[in-house]
C-alpha cells in the first residue's frame, strides 16, 4: 500500500505559515511591504488587541485586478520576480509569494483593492484558506486589507502568543524597521482607537526624531553626526551618535537597499570605530543604510528577510569602519591624523644626539593574573570553582592541592580589612588574599532584598518632595505600563499625566537622593533588550537594574566596621562569587599566584 501523498494546499498553507507568521508583528510587516511595493504614498495600520483580534492596513497603491486579487493569495504567487535569477536583483520588500497565502491560512482576511483605470473594486473574503466571498465592490484606489482572529484554527499557536503589552511593543518595533527607511511615505499608527504615531512625509533625519525625539526632551538628532562615503563596492550614509551623547539605550539599525536587517559583524565594525570612547557597558546608537547592487548580496536565506549575506563582507567591514572613525573624526570627536598635510613638520630634539629605538625587556612568561589564562579547564573544574566560595561547604571538602579558600563568618569577624583603590575591599584567608568588589557586592545584597519585596509587594517608598515628569515613546508607553505593577510593588509611586507621560512622585527607599528618571530608563532598557517576556524575568531586570543604581558608589571610603558588615552579609547569600549578570564580585589570589611573582 502506497503510504506516500500530497499534503492539501489548506494544511501546506499552515505549515508555511508557522515560520512566516510567527505572531501579529509578522504580519504587520508582510502587509506593509505589499504596500510599499505597491508604490503607496501614504499607510495606515490600525490594530485591535495588539493584533490579536484585528489588524488592517489601508494604503493609496496601485491596487489590484479582480484576477490578481484572487492570485494573490496562493502560494508562490507573486508579481515580483519571474525566474530564479531575479533573485539576485530584487529592489522589492517582498518577492516569496508566502506571505497572503500563510496568513489567510491561518486568520479571516477582508481584502478591498481598486485600480485607478477600474471604476469599481474587488472585494475577497477569505478564512482559513476558503473563500467564504467574492464581488464587486465600491472602494477607494489602492488596498484596504483586513486580519480577523489570527490563529483562530491553530489554538495551540495561539496560546503560545504573549501578553498584549508584549505583542503591542513587537509590532511598534517591526514598524520601526519599515518607517525609519522609508521617509517619503506618510504612516500612521493606531492602536484600540489611539492615534500612537503620526509620521508624515520628511527626510531621514527628521523621521528619527519623529520616532525617537520628544518636544519635552532635548532634540534626539543633536547628539548625532552624519555618516556618508561612497565607493565602488557599497554607499554607506546615516547617522552615529556622540560619544559625550551616548546613553545605556543604545537604537542599533542597519538597513540595505531600503530593508531592515541584522549584521552582528557589522556591528563590530561600528564598535571598533568607537574603540576607547565609550564607557563601560555602554554601546553607540546609529542609524546606518546601505546601498548595494542586489547581485552583491543575498536576502533569500529566511523567509522574514532580516538575514542578510554579503558577497564581500570584509571589505565592507572596513568601509563601515573606516567612515564612522572618519564621521567622528570631523567633528573632533575622536584623534586624527591629518596624512594629507603638504610639507613637514619640524619638531625641535632637545640634544643633537641620533635618536635610537628605546630597548624593552619583556618575560613571554609573565602573567599578573593566572585566572585569565587561555587554559580551558574541565566542566567538572569550573563547577567546582563555582561552587568554591559557598559557606555551606565546610573547609574539610577541599583538597590542599586545588588551592581552595573558604570564607567563614569567624573568619572575616577576627581578620583586619582593607580597602584599595576606592574599589576593593581586601582581607587576608588561609592560603591566599581575597578581594572583594565593594559596589558589585552590595549590588548583589540590594538585588537579593529587592527580589523579595517584590515576591512580597513590600517595598517602601520615599515621597518626592518635587515630582519628577517622565515622557516616554510609544513603545515606551507599552512596556512602562507593563512593569508599573511591580514598579509600584518595589517603591515607585507613579500617576499618568498624559497619553505620553507619568509624574513620579516617589521611589523605593534605597535609591536616597537619586533621579527616578534614569533609573527608570536603564531599567526598560534592560527588559527589552535583554529580551525580559515573563513576570520573573521582568523582575529579575528590574532589581538588577535598581540594585546596580543604587548601590555604593566606586571610589567611596568605606570605614573598617563597615567593610565587615559589607562582607559578612555578602556571604551569607547562597551564592556570592557572580553577579546575575556574571560579573566578578569575589576574586583569590592565592599563596601559590603570590609566590610566582617572587
Amino acid at each position: 500500500m502506497d503510504i506516500i501523498h500530497l499534503l492539501p494546499d489548506s494544511v501546506a498553507n499552515q505549515i508555511a505559515a508557522g515560520e512566516v507568521i510567527q505572531r501579529p508583528a509578522s504580519c504587520l510587516k508582510e502587509l506593509v511591504e505589499n504596500s510599499l511595493d505597491a508604490g503607496a504614498k501614504r499607510i495606515q495600520v490600525i490594530v485591535r488587541d495588539a493584533g490579536r483580534t484585528m489588524l488592517q492596513v489601508i494604503d493609496d497603491g496601485s491596487g489590484m485586478s479582480e484576477t490578481d486579487a484572487r492570485m494573490a493569495f496562493e502560494r508562490h504567487a507573486t508579481s515580483k520576480i519571474t525566474n530564479a535569477q531575479d533573485l539576485f536583483a530584487l529592489r522589492t520588500m517582498g518577492f516569496r509569494g508566502e506571505a497572503l497565502a500563510s496568513i489567510c491560512a491561518v486568520a479571516q482576511v477582508e481584502l478591498q483593492t481598486r485600480r485607478a483605470e477600474d471604476e469599481v473594486g474587488s472585494l475577497l473574503e477569505i478564512h482559513g484558506s476558503e473563500v467564504v466571498r467574492s464581488e464587486a465592490c465600491t472602494c477607494p484606489v489602492g488596498t484596504n486589507i483586513k486580519v480577523s482572529n489570527l490563529f483562530f484554527n491553530v489554538p495551540v499557536r495561539r496560546r503560545f502568543l504573549k501578553s498584549d503589552q508584549t505583542e503591542l511593543r513587537n509590532l511598534l518595533t517591526e514598524f520601526y524597521h519599515i518607517v525609519l527607511v522609508y521617509p517619503k511615505v506618510a504612516f500612521t499608527f493606531v492602536h484600540n482607537d489611539e492615534i500612537l504615531l503620526e509620521l508624515p512625509v520628511g527626510t531621514e533625519k527628521q523621521r528619527i526624531e519623529a520616532i525617537f525625539g520628544n518636544p519635552k526632551r532635548n532634540v534626539f538628532t543633536s547628539g548625532f553626526v552624519e555618516v556618508s562615503t561612497d565607493t565602488e563596492l557599497v554607499s554607506i550614509r546615516g547617522f552615529v551618535v556622540k560619544p559625550e551623547s551616548v546613553t545605556r539605550k543604545a537604537e542599533q539599525y542597519f538597513f540595505v537597499n531600503g530593508r531592515y536587517m541584522r549584521h552582528p559583524y557589522f556591528l563590530k565594525a561600528i564598535q571598533t570605530a568607537y574603540s576607547g570612547m565609550l564607557p563601560n557597558d555602554y554601546q553607540p546608537s546609529f542609524f546606518i543604510y546601505f546601498d548595494i547592487d542586489p547581485e552583491a548580496i543575498d536576502v533569500n536565506i529566511h523567509p522574514t528577510k532580516t538575514e542578510i549575506k554579503f558577497a564581500d563582507e570584509q571589505t565592507i567591514f572596513q568601509i563601515l569602519m573606516a567612515a564612522v572613525r572618519e564621521a567622528l573624526g570631523k567633528f573632533t570627536l575622536a584623534p586624527q591624523i591629518d596624512f594629507d598635510t603638504s610639507g613637514s613638520i619640524d619638531i625641535p630634539l632637545p640634544s643633537d644626539k641620533p635618536v635610537s629605538r628605546p630597548q624593552v625587556a619583556v618575560d613571554p612568561n609573565y602573567n599578573p593574573f593566572h585566572s585569565r589564562s587561555t587554559y580551558t579547564p574541565p566542566r567538572q573544574n569550573i563547577e567546582h570553582w563555582q561552587s568554591l566560595y559557598e559557606p555551606s561547604r565546610p573547609a574539610s571538602e577541599i583538597r590542599p592541592e586545588e588551592g581552595g579558600i573558604v570564607l567563614t563568618e569567624s573568619m572575616v569577624e577576627s581578620c583586619p580589612l582593607w580597602q584599595y583603590g576606592g574599589k576593593y575591599i581586601l582581607l587576608p584567608a588561609e592560603g591566599g588574599l581575597v578581594f572583594v568588589h565593594q559596589h558589585r557586592a552590595h549590588m548583589m545584597l540590594l538585588y537579593h532584598q529587592l527580589i523579595e519585596q517584590l515576591s512580597q509587594t513590600q517595598g517602601a517608598m520615599q515621597q518626592l518632595l518635587f515630582p519628577e515628569v517622565y515622557t516616554l515613546q510609544p513603545d515606551e508607553m507599552v512596556l512602562f505600563e507593563q512593569l508599573l505593577p511591580d514598579l509600584r510593588a518595589i517603591g515607585f509611586d507613579a500617576e499618568q499625566l498624559s497619553a505620553d507621560s507619568y509624574s513620579i512622585q516617589g521611589i523605593p527607599t534605597q535609591m536616597a537622593n537619586q533621579s527616578a528618571l534614569p533609573v527608570l530608563q536603564t531599567i526598560l532598557h534592560a527588559v527589552r533588550e535583554r529580551g525580559a517576556n515573563t513576570q520573573q524575568e521582568w523582575r529579575e531586570q528590574i532589581a538588577l537594574s535598581l540594585a546596580e543604581a543604587s548601590a555604593i558608589a566606586q571610589n567611596k571610603s568605606l570605614t573598617e566596621m563597615e567593610m565587615r558588615d559589607l562582607v559578612l552579609r555578602l556571604i551569607r547569600l547562597p551564592f556570592y562569587r557572580l553577579t546575575p549578570d556574571g560579573k566578578t564580585i569575589l576574586f583569590v589570589l592565592t599563596d601559590e599566584d603570590i609566590l610566582k611573582r617572587f
